[in-house]
This record gives structure tokens, sequence and C-alpha cells, in this order.
């Protein structure tokens, strides 16, 4: 298995975690859903995300799909999200993934940092604490994490923790923040990968700015694929086909009920067996579903419009 660095590039999708209608996880689906995601043409997995439920998750349950995940992605790289609020839990998910094969781990910073010292000195001792050996992502989503980190003070973090290779920005807005990381490497400080998340919203743009890719999820994987692919080349065609399917990302952008919407699409597709969430997470309602197929279908119309 190959490790990131920090000239990873492409689509990591993240993965769902397929459950059954009783909160067991669905084991057939981990294989499915890891084959659609290969087959659409992912460079590799994120696993145990916020949307691979992964609180949800006994520790135990994050170590069998991270082994069955890297078994069944037959040596495409697989970043594993270790954040926990302690840093002996971190450590000790993150030796056992590394050990089965994983080309990284994704830590997002706890909400009770507060000040730029206090995330310096956090992610100082992340990478302390896990080893110059381990590849790290520095997750950058403060709509979530609550911890809001400057331009500068992720400068001070690449500069002193070379272990970090890739930040997966989720900042919103944050477009500009891709481009001071870009122009502070033009000076001369080392280059990280960038791969953006936000269910790839604002996808086109993010890779106008230099962002290397996406690590996010969506229904439609091929479609992220296919826009990095295509925006280096011809922006005005990547941006057609972002556009037909942005209805949709933007439905799955929701916060509440995006994950329901993101499973019922796969589930719908075949990725997985049922959209089932392990408990606290409810189903969509009988609207949602209605206005989520309304979509697909004027999705698939503009599709053919554009000879997909």
């Amino acid at each position: 298995m190959s490790l990131i660095n920090s000239n990873s590039k492409g689509v990591y999708v993240i993965a769902v975690t397929p459950f059954a209608e009783d909160g067991t996880i669905d084991s057939p689906s981990i294989d499915s859903v890891t084959d659609f995601y290969l087959e659409a043409g992912a460079d590799g997995l994120t696993i145990l995300g916020m949307m691979g439920e992964a609180p949800k998750l006994t520790h135990a349950e994050a170590l069998a799909v991270t082994r069955q995940t890297l078994s069944r992605a037959a040596g495409k790289p697989v970043v594993v999200g270790v954040s926990a609020p302690g840093l002996a839990a971190i450590s000790e998910l993150t030796k056992a993934v590394m050990d089965f094969g994983a080309a990284g781990v994704m830590v997002a910073p706890p909400g009770n940092l507060k000040t730029n010292e206090q995330i310096i000195s956090y992610y100082q001792q992340v990478a302390d604490t896990l080893g110059s050996d381990v590849p790290v992502v520095l997750q950058d989503f403060p709509l979530s994490s609550g911890v809001s980190i400057s331009n500068d003070t992720i400068g001070r973090i690449i500069e002193t923790c070379p272990s970090i290779v890739m930040v997966k920005h989720e900042d919103w807005p944050g477009l500009a923040k891709i481009t001071a990381l870009r122009e502070a490497e033009a000076k001369g400080r080392r280059r990280v990968s960038i791969l953006c998340g936000n269910n790839g919203i604002f996808l086109p743009e993010e890779m106008a700015r230099g962002a290397d890719g996406a690590m996010t999820g969506f229904g439609y994987p091929e479609m992220m694929v296919e826009v990095c692919a295509l925006a280096c080349e011809n922006m005005d065609r990547a941006q057609d086909i972002f556009d037909t399917y942005l209805p949709l990302v933007r439905y799955e952008q929701q916060p509440g009920i995006g994950l329901g919407a993101r499973k019922y699409v796969l589930a719908r597709r075949g990725a997985i067996r049922n959209a089932a969430q392990r408990r606290p997470g409810a189903p969509l309602s009988k609207t949602a579903i209605e206005e989520i197929e309304r979509l697909i279908l004027r999705q698939e119309r503009r599709l053919a419009e554009l000879g997909r």
C-alpha cells in the first residue's frame, strides 16, 4: 500500500459505512461500495470520517471496517480518520490501521482549542505522538469542529510538522485560503497536498485556485473524478459537467439529512444494500425522497443533452 504524500492528487472519496436495518455493519456492502467508488475512478478512499459515522462505531468495529476496506481496495491508498478527544486513542487506532496498510491518517482538531498557539501545539503533539513515518492529513473543517485555523496558523503547522503532508480543506468561505497556501509555497514554504471537502460544492473554483483534487463524498463520485480531470484542460466543460450535478450536490450538503440523502442515492445505484444509518440518525421523509428523485430525473435529462 502506497503512502499519501505532499504531491497526492485526485479524488479520495469519503466512504460511507454501510449498516443493516438493525444497525449492524453490513459487511457485504463494504465490498460493494468500495468497488463502486473505485470503478467510478476514485484515486483513493477515506474511511471513518464524519460522513462515515465514525463516532457511532466501536473501536473493534473501526478496525474491522478498516481491515475489510483495505483488503478490498487492492492496493489503492486508503486514508483513515482517527480523530478523538485524546492522543492515546488517536495513537492506538493509528498504529493499528497503519499496520493493516493504511496510506495515512486524518486528524481534526478537538473543539476545545481556542487560540492559535493551542492549535499549533496540538498538531505538534499529534505529529510527535504518531511519529515521522505516519503521513497525516490536517482536517480544516471549522463548520463542524468549531475550530477556525487561520492561514498563518496553518503555515506554522506545516513548517513545524513535516509529517503533515495534506490539508483537507473544508473552510467556508475558504477559496482565499487555498490561494494563500499556494502563494506561500511559491515563496519557499514546503508544498502540501490540498484536497477539498464540503461535498464538492465549490469544486471547480477550488481546482482553479490550486487544489489537487477532492476528499469528500457524493452519490455520483464519477462527477468529481471528471471535473478534477477536466479542470486543467477545459474548465468550461468541467463547469458544464459540475453544473449538471449541482442541484443534487446542494441537496446532499444539507446539515442533518445530507448523509441520509447520500445513502439513499448509493442504495438506489446498487452500491449498498440499503440506506440505513446507525442511530441516532433519522430516515428520509417521503417528501425528501420525492425531491431527490426529481433532481435525479432532471440530472439525467441534462446529462443526455451534454452527450453523457
